[in-house]
């Protein structure tokens, strides 16, 4: 008690405020959990807990953000509670309005919960749409005079209460402060109110991903704090879809999927898929995501400088897809669409941020007793994709910065070269079969080359001017990308030590490329700047020991069909709900397309064909046809080609609306309606 004196008046009563606050918002939560835990299936102790402890930490945040201004402003002479009656007032004013905003929202989330099973988020403002009605529906439903009679009396208690605590430190002793204790005091006091609302002491703060760490769906549903999870879902689930716009396109669609069992009202795309290219019975399958990794730079397309040995090494031996497309740049988006075979067309942030698609069925779950690992560099917060790796994979071993004995390199985590090799050491000691994903990020800025880098040399004797003739930017970049393919032939040769290799299926891809230079080595086939391709073309190379006959494949493929390729080779049967075809499909042959995205407000949607690129703004302008290989490639040859252009447009189009739609009705348990 004496130490608490020794505060000043304003952290004293900010501490007992944000401690009474927490026990009352905890209580809310438990409360919560006795009304709505289901008894026949209930949450095992460790996840409750779990549940609970993010909860409070939500709850934190929320909490800080509301004494934030008493905090800033609350220690200014005039502005003091504590002296001045009028100061107090308002600062009880402007808690009370904050609390009662806290409690409508707790009121409405119960009631939402109640009502569809699931949180309070912003498609909830879909009610105001037809407010009399909705209004109706509540007051024949709930007790809205009691409720209000209650949300009353809560308000004034708190306004009762919130008062009685500021008398209480007023007529407390002053703490006698010097000038620079109370510069101390207003440092550390800041520094505590930031940790309290970042919670992590890590690179990334406290997101809403953490609480999708449970594949019981109460166990996440408990952990959300309302207010935080409302505007989680207002910043980053805004991109919406038509029903009629997607019914439309609803025929040409299946036609593109080949979808037996069609259903107009439903709008149903799943389907049965066999195997069509099996190279194995059960194998293991390793997939790599090599950052940044654009067709154009690597040996793959001849480049003369040869940065990628190994690489061109495993596609000799194996199956080399050339013209294979992600829909976007950006890792986070990569991610998505490897998981999920959908291009992410999120344009508020990426689909892996948005709370309310990240529970998405995949094809990886048709991986049937295979023990399934991720392996990423630094940490799963980054780009919220925690919660989607773990809601769409059951029993996945998730393994990020804070678990490797490796030494973190840079902002990115541990450097790419010990990421495989933590890799090959799990996977040594992995229950077999297993599905694993590497995620590789060295080949980025700063481009951090480690000191321990088993037999990597960097290259000296080159300079900028000569590596930009090649696509690199720089000599850095080019010694980095050098040192993402080195990475790759280490691990190789630890792989083939192992004990896993000889069943084992080795995929590679870039998550996307960077946009081409003019250099002298970057043709229009390479995809020059121009039309931009050069940021989106990535090789695609499936090695392992049980091929026996290399090939390479001209078609044109996109990253959605990695998933139902992966899975054509290691035999296993699947259900396809999004838009993923296999490269094997010879039904496909005749109409194979790659979708793409820039994301924007207006965004710049096309759709990439065998010789062909039509590519418009998604509001019909500055629409066009332009032939992919031409030294002038910004010709619009559309007036030339109109039914390819005709044709390339609506398909472009409904993958376009048909990705907006199936994420919202692509969630694991609707495969059983």
């Amino acid at each position: 008690m004496h130490l608490f004196l020794k505060l000043p008046k304003l952290f004293r009563f900010i501490l007992l405020f944000l401690v009474s606050l927490t026990l009352l918002l905890s209580l809310m939560r438990f409360a919560f959990y006795i009304v709505f835990n289901d008894p026949e299936s209930p949450l095992i102790f460790a996840d409750f807990i779990k549940s609970m402890w993010l909860g409070l930490r939500f709850d934190l945040r929320m909490e800080v953000l509301m004494v934030l201004p008493l905090f800033l402003l609350g220690g200014i002479k005039w502005f003091t509670p504590f002296k001045f009656k009028a100061a107090r007032f308002v600062w009880l004013g402007y808690l009370s309005l904050v609390f009662s905003v806290f409690v409508a929202f707790y009121v409405f989330d119960f009631g939402h919960y109640a009502y569809l099973n699931t949180r309070l988020d912003f498609t909830a403002l879909r009610f105001l749409e037809n407010a009399a009605i909705s209004a109706e529906m509540v007051w024949e439903s709930y007790p809205v005079v009691t409720i209000a009679f209650a949300m009353g009396a809560t308000n004034l208690a708190f306004i009762y209460l919130t008062n009685r605590l500021f008398v209480y430190v007023a007529k407390q002793e002053e703490s006698k402060l010097t000038i620079l204790r109370a510069i101390l005091f207003g440092f550390v006091g800041f520094v505590v109110l930031f940790i309290m609302g970042y919670s992590k002491f890590s690179q990334y703060p406290l997101r809403w991903s953490e609480a999708a760490f449970s594949k019981h769906p109460f166990a996440t549903q408990l952990a959300y704090n309302p207010m935080h999870y409302f505007f989680d879902t207002w910043k980053n689930g805004r991109i919406s879809y038509d029903a009629k716009v997607v019914a439309k396109y609803y025929p040409l669609m299946l036609d593109f999927l080949q979808v037996d069992e069609a259903n107009a009202t439903t709008l149903n795309f799943k389907r049965k898929i066999e195997p069509l290219h099996k190279i194995g019975e059960k194998p293991n399958v390793v997939v790599v995501i090599l950052e940044s990794f654009a067709s154009y730079k690597s040996t793959l397309s001849g480049n003369p400088i040869n940065p990628s040995p190994n690489i061109k090494e495993l596609a000799d031996k194996g199956l080399y897809f050339k013209n294979y497309f992600t829909p976007a740049t950006g890792t986070a988006r990569s991610i998505y669409c490897t998981i999920t075979s959908l291009p992410d067309v999120e344009l508020q942030g990426t689909s892996s941020r948005n709370p309310l698609i990240v529970n998405q069925h995949s094809i990886i779950e048709d991986f049937k007793g295979y023990e399934k690992h991720y392996f990423i560099g630094g940490s799963a917060s980054w780009g919220n994709i925690r919660g989607m790796l773990n809601q769409s994979m059951d029993d996945l071993h998730l393994h990020e910065e804070e678990s490797y004995e490796s030494p973190r390199t840079d902002v990115w985590g541990i450097s790419d070269i010990d990421l495989f090799r933590e890799a090959d050491k799990a996977l040594q000691v992995a229950k077999e079969p297993f599905f694993t994903i590497i995620q590789t990020s060295g080949n980025h800025r700063p481009y951090t080359i480690p000191k321990e880098s088993y037999g990597f040399e960097i290259r000296e004797d080159v300079s900028d001017s000569e590596v930009q003739k090649y696509g690199f930017g720089s000599v850095d970049e080019y010694n980095s990308f050098r040192f993402m393919d080195h990475s790759i032939g280490h691990f190789m040769k630890l792989a083939k030590q192992s004990n896993y290799y000889k069943n084992t299926i080795f995929v590679f891809w870039g998550d996307h490329g960077i946009s081409a230079s003019t250099g002298e080595h970057v043709t229009a086939g390479e995809g020059r700047s121009s039309l931009d391709l050069g940021a989106l073309r990535v090789p695609f190379v499936v090695y392992s020991p049980l091929i026996h006959e290399p090939k390479i494949y001209d078609k044109v493929v996109s990253e959605v069909d990695a998933m139902p390729t992966i899975a054509s080779l290691a035999n296993i049967s699947y259900t396809a709900t999004t838009l993923g075809r296999d490269m094997f499909d010879t039904r496909f042959d005749a109409s194979r397309y790659a979708f793409t995205i820039t994301h924007s407000s207006n965004p710049l949607i096309g759709l990439v064909g065998e010789k062909y690129y039509y590519r418009t703004r998604a509001d019909g302008t500055n629409a066009g046809l332009f032939d992919i290989y031409s030294d002038s490639p910004l010709e619009d040859h559309s007036k030339e080609q109109p039914e390819l252009t005709q044709k390339m447009k609506e398909l472009m189009y409904g993958i376009y609306e048909t990705s907006k739609y199936i994420p919202h009705f692509n969630k694991r348990e609707d495969l059983n309606k």
